[in-house]
């Protein structure tokens, strides 16, 4: 997307820029106005890009690659646990909840999700599960016509990623190593957006100068070499742009640093995702379910005794048919899931779980006593940052438009592997013609914001470090960057010779 890659600033077979990291071969020029001034910062970012973020980028194009097809992937692999024959008449919802404890009685239930649609299976969701990690879950298949248990597999998230799916998200997300790995992947999304806008804007520039704004988009089949990468590199960059930038800051929604700026952000303006009110008021709120319970209120527990018999205990609760009833009066359509109260004095929460168009996110707290509705919450009611969130998030792991999102997921993530793939190839051809076989590419030379007028550098300043506070991998490693930059001009400045990173 670069007119020149960030490897690299000149044609090969030119002579390497003055290293103005060093007084004595920097030559006296003019302070630089507007783009003119900027376009060597922009290239000296690239650079740095090029040599330490592309190979972040590449491994979460890879995996997102691979995380887009998954989604299609588990209906195939799974669908012995994922569908039965249609029936005439499902069970009622606490009898195949009674089938799921009655096959895998271990852990407590943590939810259901009734079948969502004629032919798909009821999921029975168990926690604290021997063998299962505490942030994953086993849910129990069962048949809503027979009560026959299909299987068990650990699922996670919201959407109920099954292990193929659950694989590739961990690998795209932290590959494998837990919370340290997640900085890999918050290091992508922080540089993705800077590397996208800056390779636009110097295409965009080289285009002006060449007084073809309409080949932005079009790569020049007559050029050859170098000249032909970039045009390739430049006019790919320019269509996939946007999805970059919306990949970088969906991707940065949840990150561990950022995203905390981000969720801090939106409380201030009051724009958080609104949740029920699981209160239960009154004098049966100290007679509710036990979090720790094994079963749920209706239907056996591991302990083999009935919950829900109007004996007066804590047991004497409302079954879940009837909590599913009434979130059904409340407009509650499939697909939903019921959560039981997590302690003595709270209600049940029925939510809504469809991430694809339209949003069905809407949600009610029910008195496990009574059954009657407590708080209702509703997605059209939602700020609209939260709204935009949630978009934005079911939009990237491509759960919103399904089919043509993922297959929309999976374009984006080639072309920025084209685009990374051919950054290099256009940074080798650049490489010097003497010793061409183990030359690289020249890097862009230092100095660059000694060109910028102070009226421009000031701002620029303040933007950086306010960016880099809100963004803080990002600002982290631009630090870094300097540093290393500062360290190499002055072990050239030393050496009298012009300095470059291989």
């Amino acid at each position: 997307m670069t007119t020149e890659h960030p490897l690299a600033s000149s044609t090969a077979g030119e002579t390497p820029a003055p290293d103005p990291a060093d007084p004595g071969e920097q030559p006296a020029t003019a302070r630089r106005a507007g783009w003119a001034a900027l376009r060597p910062l922009v290239l000296r970012l690239h650079f740095y890009a090029g040599v330490l973020i592309a190979p972040f980028l590449l491994v979460s194009a890879v995996t997102g690659l691979l995380y887009a097809g998954s989604f299609q992937a588990e209906k195939l692999v799974y669908a012995h646990e994922l569908t039965v024959p249609v029936g005439t008449r499902e069970l009622p919802l606490s009898r195949q909840v009674a089938e799921a404890r009655e096959a895998h009685p271990q852990g407590r239930i943590a939810a259901v999700r009734p079948a969502p649609q004629p032919g798909a299976t009821t999921r029975v969701l168990l926690s604290d599960v021997p063998g299962v990690p505490d942030d994953h879950q086993l849910s129990v298949f069962v048949d809503p016509y027979t009560g026959e248990v299909r299987g068990a597999l650990e699922t996670y998230g919201a959407t109920g990623a099954l292990p193929l799916r659950t694989w590739l998200d961990d690998l795209h997300r932290d590959l494998h190593l837990g919370e340290n790995g997640r900085l890999y992947s918050e290091l992508s999304a922080s540089w993705l957006w800077v590397v996208a806008g800056g390779g636009l804007a110097l295409w965009i520039g080289r285009k002006r100068t060449n007084r073809r704004l309409r080949a932005l988009a079009l790569p020049d089949r007559a050029a050859t070499g170098r000249r032909r990468s970039m045009s390739w590199h430049g006019a790919v960059g320019t269509w996939v742009a946007a999805g970059l930038f919306f990949l970088s800051a969906t991707g940065l929604t949840w990150s561990t640093y950022a995203g905390a700026n981000i969720d801090e952000f939106r409380r201030s303006l009051g724009q958080a995702t609104p949740t029920v009110s699981t209160e239960v008021a009154g004098e049966h709120a100290h007679h509710g379910a036990s979090g720790g319970m094994a079963g749920m209120p209706g239907m056996p527990g591991t302990d083999g005794k009935q919950r829900g018999k109007p004996d007066g205990s804590a047991a004497a609760q409302v079954g879940v048919d009837e909590v599913l009833k009434a979130a059904r009066a409340k407009g509650l359509s499939d697909p939903v899931e019921i959560v039981p109260p997590a302690d003595q004095g709270t209600a049940y929460v029925v939510k809504q779980v469809q991430r694809s168009w339209p949003e069905k996110q809407d949600a009610v707290a029910v008195d496990p006593a009574t059954g009657q509705v407590t708080d209702v919450s509703r997605f059209a009611d939602y700020p609209v940052l939260a709204k935009l969130t949630r978009y934005g998030i079911d939009l990237h792991t491509g759960t919103l438009f399904g089919l043509a999102n993922q297959a929309a997921l999976a374009a984006l993530a080639l072309a920025l592997i084209f685009l990374i793939l051919w950054g290099y190839r256009m940074w080798w051809q650049r490489r010097p013609t003497r010793d061409r076989a183990l030359a690289f590419g020249r890097p862009v030379p230092r100095g660059a914001w000694r060109q910028i007028p102070l009226p421009l550098l000031l701002p620029l300043v303040l933007v950086a470090g306010a960016v880099g506070w809100a963004v803080p991998l990002l600002g982290v490693s631009l630090a870094v960057f300097l540093a290393v930059d500062i360290v190499l001009g002055q072990v050239a400045r030393r050496r009298r010779v012009p300095s470059s990173v291989k």
